[in-house]
Protein backbone atom coordinates (compact mmCIF):
# COMPACT_ATOMS: atom_id res chain seq x y z
CA UNK A 1 0.00 0.00 0.00
CA UNK A 2 1.13 3.23 -1.12
CA UNK A 3 1.06 4.26 2.77
CA UNK A 4 3.18 1.98 4.39
CA UNK A 5 5.51 2.22 1.77
CA UNK A 6 6.21 6.03 2.43
CA UNK A 7 5.89 5.06 6.43
CA UNK A 8 8.83 2.24 5.74
CA UNK A 9 10.78 5.54 3.41
CA UNK A 10 10.48 7.02 6.78
CA UNK A 11 11.83 4.93 9.00
CA UNK A 12 14.45 3.79 6.92
CA UNK A 13 15.96 7.27 6.62
CA UNK A 14 15.35 8.03 9.85
CA UNK A 15 17.54 4.71 10.60
CA UNK A 16 20.79 5.95 8.28
CA UNK A 17 20.31 9.41 10.27
CA UNK A 18 20.45 7.79 13.50
CA UNK A 19 23.42 5.58 11.65
CA UNK A 20 25.24 9.11 10.82
CA UNK A 21 25.03 10.28 14.11
CA UNK A 22 25.96 7.02 15.76
CA UNK A 23 28.71 6.20 13.34
CA UNK A 24 31.70 8.80 15.12
CA UNK A 25 31.00 7.13 18.00
CA UNK A 26 32.21 3.56 16.90
CA UNK A 27 35.33 5.55 15.80
CA UNK A 28 38.44 4.09 17.23
CA UNK A 29 39.61 7.25 19.42
CA UNK A 30 36.59 9.15 19.65
CA UNK A 31 36.22 8.07 23.53
CA UNK A 32 39.28 9.88 24.55
CA UNK A 33 39.48 12.99 21.82
CA UNK A 34 35.82 13.10 23.67
CA UNK A 35 37.05 12.64 27.15
CA UNK A 36 39.91 15.36 26.59
CA UNK A 37 37.68 17.86 25.00
CA UNK A 38 35.69 17.30 28.89
CA UNK A 39 38.75 17.62 30.56
CA UNK A 40 39.51 20.75 28.46
CA UNK A 41 36.32 22.03 29.57
CA UNK A 42 36.96 21.11 33.22
CA UNK A 43 40.23 22.73 33.03
CA UNK A 44 39.12 25.86 31.70
CA UNK A 45 35.85 25.97 34.00
CA UNK A 46 38.53 25.82 37.06
CA UNK A 47 40.68 28.97 35.67
CA UNK A 48 37.49 31.05 35.18
CA UNK A 49 36.57 30.18 39.07
CA UNK A 50 40.17 30.74 40.40
CA UNK A 51 40.21 33.75 38.23
CA UNK A 52 36.89 35.00 39.70
CA UNK A 53 38.97 34.01 42.89
CA UNK A 54 41.64 35.89 42.89
CA UNK A 55 39.77 38.69 41.38
CA UNK A 56 37.87 39.02 44.09
CA UNK A 57 40.19 37.94 47.07
CA UNK A 58 42.34 41.09 45.10
CA UNK A 59 38.89 43.47 45.43
CA UNK A 60 38.72 42.45 49.28
CA UNK A 61 42.40 42.90 49.93
CA UNK A 62 42.31 46.64 48.14
CA UNK A 63 39.13 47.37 49.76
CA UNK A 64 40.67 46.30 53.01
CA UNK A 65 43.72 48.27 52.02
CA UNK A 66 41.73 51.18 51.59
CA UNK A 67 39.27 50.95 54.09
CA UNK A 68 43.18 51.13 56.81
CA UNK A 69 44.46 53.72 54.57
CA UNK A 70 41.11 55.62 55.34
CA UNK A 71 41.01 54.49 58.86
CA UNK A 72 45.10 55.64 59.36
CA UNK A 73 43.61 59.12 57.40
CA UNK A 74 40.83 59.75 60.04
CA UNK A 75 43.40 59.27 63.12
CA UNK A 76 45.39 61.25 61.61
CA UNK A 77 43.16 64.09 60.86
CA UNK A 78 41.03 63.84 64.29
CA UNK A 79 44.91 63.67 65.63
CA UNK A 80 45.51 66.97 63.96
CA UNK A 81 41.76 68.28 65.03
CA UNK A 82 42.35 67.50 68.83
CA UNK A 83 45.99 69.39 68.48
CA UNK A 84 44.74 72.70 66.59
CA UNK A 85 41.81 72.59 69.46
CA UNK A 86 44.44 72.07 72.25
CA UNK A 87 46.27 75.12 71.11
CA UNK A 88 43.67 77.39 70.18
CA UNK A 89 42.61 76.51 73.81
CA UNK A 90 46.08 77.30 74.87
CA UNK A 91 46.04 80.38 72.83
CA UNK A 92 42.21 81.55 73.91
CA UNK A 93 43.54 80.92 77.40
CA UNK A 94 46.58 82.78 77.33
CA UNK A 95 44.84 85.25 75.70
CA UNK A 96 42.39 86.07 78.20
CA UNK A 97 45.21 85.62 81.31
CA UNK A 98 47.20 88.67 79.03
CA UNK A 99 43.83 90.25 78.84
CA UNK A 100 42.94 90.10 82.63
CA UNK A 101 47.10 90.91 83.50
CA UNK A 102 46.69 93.84 81.14
CA UNK A 103 43.61 95.25 83.28
CA UNK A 104 45.42 94.31 86.65
CA UNK A 105 48.48 96.65 85.24
CA UNK A 106 45.84 99.07 84.74
CA UNK A 107 44.41 98.97 87.94
CA UNK A 108 47.67 98.91 89.55
CA UNK A 109 48.90 101.69 87.51
CA UNK A 110 45.10 104.20 88.87
CA UNK A 111 45.92 103.18 92.07
CA UNK A 112 49.79 104.48 92.10
CA UNK A 113 48.53 107.66 90.34
CA UNK A 114 45.96 107.95 93.01
CA UNK A 115 48.85 107.60 95.81
CA UNK A 116 50.84 110.07 93.67
CA UNK A 117 47.73 112.41 93.43
CA UNK A 118 46.97 112.22 97.37
CA UNK A 119 50.98 112.76 98.25
CA UNK A 120 50.42 116.12 95.80
CA UNK A 121 47.33 117.20 97.51
CA UNK A 122 49.48 116.79 101.19
CA UNK A 123 52.82 118.31 99.87
CA UNK A 124 50.30 121.36 98.50
CA UNK A 125 48.21 121.46 101.70
CA UNK A 126 51.62 122.03 103.61
CA UNK A 127 52.71 124.63 101.20
CA UNK A 128 49.58 126.39 101.12
CA UNK A 129 49.46 126.18 105.45
CA UNK A 130 52.74 127.49 105.23
CA UNK A 131 51.70 130.53 102.86
CA UNK A 132 49.34 131.23 105.36
CA UNK A 133 50.81 130.91 108.81
CA UNK A 134 53.56 133.52 107.42
CA UNK A 135 50.85 135.81 106.84
CA UNK A 136 49.19 135.57 110.33
CA UNK A 137 46.25 132.80 109.09
CA UNK A 138 46.02 129.19 111.47
CA UNK A 139 43.67 126.78 110.07
CA UNK A 140 41.75 125.22 113.59
CA UNK A 141 43.38 121.84 114.59
CA UNK A 142 39.72 119.86 113.49
CA UNK A 143 40.80 120.98 109.78
CA UNK A 144 43.97 119.46 110.38
CA UNK A 145 42.36 116.28 112.22
CA UNK A 146 40.03 115.91 109.30
CA UNK A 147 42.38 116.52 106.47
CA UNK A 148 44.57 113.89 108.03
CA UNK A 149 42.01 111.11 108.77
CA UNK A 150 40.74 111.46 105.30
CA UNK A 151 44.14 111.18 104.17
CA UNK A 152 44.45 107.72 106.18
CA UNK A 153 41.71 106.25 105.00
CA UNK A 154 42.58 106.82 101.64
CA UNK A 155 45.99 105.37 102.40
CA UNK A 156 44.76 102.11 103.89
CA UNK A 157 41.86 101.89 100.64
CA UNK A 158 44.51 102.63 98.31
CA UNK A 159 47.49 99.95 100.27
CA UNK A 160 44.27 97.64 100.28
CA UNK A 161 43.45 97.56 96.59
CA UNK A 162 47.38 97.61 95.58
CA UNK A 163 47.92 94.39 97.94
CA UNK A 164 45.14 92.95 96.10
CA UNK A 165 46.10 93.62 92.51
CA UNK A 166 49.70 92.13 93.31
CA UNK A 167 47.85 89.01 94.56
CA UNK A 168 46.12 88.95 91.36
CA UNK A 169 48.68 89.23 89.30
CA UNK A 170 51.20 86.71 91.35
CA UNK A 171 48.39 84.65 90.36
CA UNK A 172 48.15 85.29 87.07
CA UNK A 173 51.71 84.64 86.38
CA UNK A 174 51.53 81.11 88.21
CA UNK A 175 48.96 80.18 85.91
CA UNK A 176 50.59 81.52 82.87
CA UNK A 177 54.13 80.03 83.87
CA UNK A 178 52.27 76.75 84.56
CA UNK A 179 50.89 76.63 81.38
CA UNK A 180 54.40 77.46 79.87
CA UNK A 181 55.59 74.45 82.23
CA UNK A 182 52.55 71.85 81.05
CA UNK A 183 53.84 73.11 77.30
CA UNK A 184 56.99 72.98 77.74
CA UNK A 185 56.56 69.02 79.16
CA UNK A 186 54.12 68.19 76.28
CA UNK A 187 57.17 68.91 73.88
CA UNK A 188 59.13 66.86 75.96
CA UNK A 189 57.22 64.22 75.78
CA UNK A 190 56.24 64.04 72.24
CA UNK A 191 59.80 64.85 71.53
CA UNK A 192 60.47 61.30 73.81
CA UNK A 193 57.80 59.67 72.12
CA UNK A 194 59.06 60.18 68.53
CA UNK A 195 62.74 59.48 69.85
CA UNK A 196 61.14 56.00 71.27
CA UNK A 197 59.20 55.41 68.20
CA UNK A 198 62.52 56.06 66.43
CA UNK A 199 64.75 53.58 68.08
CA UNK A 200 61.74 50.77 68.12
CA UNK A 201 61.40 51.23 64.18
CA UNK A 202 65.25 50.88 64.21
CA UNK A 203 65.05 47.55 66.48
CA UNK A 204 62.50 46.08 64.43
CA UNK A 205 64.84 46.72 61.44
CA UNK A 206 67.60 44.74 63.25
CA UNK A 207 65.77 42.33 64.26
CA UNK A 208 63.75 41.72 60.74
CA UNK A 209 67.82 41.46 59.16
CA UNK A 210 69.26 39.19 61.66
CA UNK A 211 65.69 36.98 62.39
CA UNK A 212 63.62 37.85 59.42
CA UNK A 213 59.98 39.39 58.86
CA UNK A 214 57.85 37.83 61.05
CA UNK A 215 55.26 39.11 58.82
CA UNK A 216 56.65 37.42 56.21
CA UNK A 217 57.86 34.07 57.79
CA UNK A 218 54.35 32.77 59.59
CA UNK A 219 56.73 30.10 61.44
CA UNK A 220 58.70 32.75 63.77
CA UNK A 221 57.76 31.10 66.67
CA UNK A 222 60.22 28.61 65.84
CA UNK A 223 62.97 31.06 66.02
CA UNK A 224 62.04 31.53 69.69
CA UNK A 225 64.74 29.02 71.14
CA UNK A 226 67.57 30.56 69.05
CA UNK A 227 66.26 34.04 70.74
CA UNK A 228 66.07 33.16 73.93
CA UNK A 229 69.67 31.10 73.78
CA UNK A 230 70.89 34.70 72.55
CA UNK A 231 68.87 36.97 74.95
CA UNK A 232 69.68 34.55 77.93
CA UNK A 233 72.00 36.72 79.53
CA UNK A 234 69.30 39.62 79.88
CA UNK A 235 67.80 36.91 82.39
CA UNK A 236 70.09 35.10 83.87
CA UNK A 237 73.25 36.31 86.37
CA UNK A 238 74.98 32.69 85.72
CA UNK A 239 74.42 33.25 81.85
CA UNK A 240 75.78 37.03 81.69
CA UNK A 241 78.46 36.26 83.80
CA UNK A 242 79.70 33.13 81.67
CA UNK A 243 78.69 34.99 78.84
CA UNK A 244 80.96 37.95 79.27
CA UNK A 245 83.77 35.38 80.49
CA UNK A 246 83.84 33.87 77.17
CA UNK A 247 84.35 37.53 75.82
CA UNK A 248 86.68 38.41 77.60
CA UNK A 249 88.96 35.47 76.34
CA UNK A 250 89.05 37.81 73.22
CA UNK A 251 89.97 41.10 74.00
CA UNK A 252 92.41 42.67 72.51
CA UNK A 253 93.64 46.72 72.27
CA UNK A 254 92.02 48.31 69.36
CA UNK A 255 95.75 48.37 67.48
CA UNK A 256 96.12 45.04 68.53
CA UNK A 257 97.11 42.72 64.47
CA UNK A 258 95.65 39.78 64.81
CA UNK A 259 91.94 40.94 65.63
CA UNK A 260 89.55 43.94 67.04
CA UNK A 261 87.54 45.24 69.45
CA UNK A 262 84.13 44.12 70.49
CA UNK A 263 81.08 45.17 68.71
CA UNK A 264 78.99 47.55 70.40
CA UNK A 265 76.22 45.97 68.99
CA UNK A 266 74.80 43.77 66.15
CA UNK A 267 77.06 42.69 63.55
CA UNK A 268 74.57 42.84 60.94
CA UNK A 269 75.21 40.81 57.55
CA UNK A 270 76.69 42.40 54.39
CA UNK A 271 74.67 42.31 51.09
CA UNK A 272 75.34 39.49 48.47
CA UNK A 273 78.20 39.81 46.58
CA UNK A 274 77.34 37.46 44.00
CA UNK A 275 74.19 36.14 42.30
CA UNK A 276 74.39 32.44 44.14
CA UNK A 277 74.52 33.93 47.09
CA UNK A 278 71.39 36.30 46.64
CA UNK A 279 69.36 33.21 45.75
CA UNK A 280 70.17 31.75 48.99
CA UNK A 281 69.37 34.50 51.40
CA UNK A 282 66.27 35.01 49.10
Amino acid sequence: EPGWARAREEAEAALRELREVVRPLREPGYGEALRRKAERARKKRLRLQRRKQEARAAKEEEAARAAEREAKIDQWRAKCIQEGEEKNREQELKAAADSVLSEVRKKQADTKRMVDVLRGLEKLRKLRKEAAARKGVCPPPSADEAFENQVESLKTLLKTRTELYEAEERALRVMLEGEQEEERKREMEKKQKKEREKLLQQKLEMDSKLFGDSAEFPLAHLLQPFRDYYLQAEHSVAALIQIRHEWDQYLVPADHPEGSCIPPGWVLPSLPTNDTWATAVR
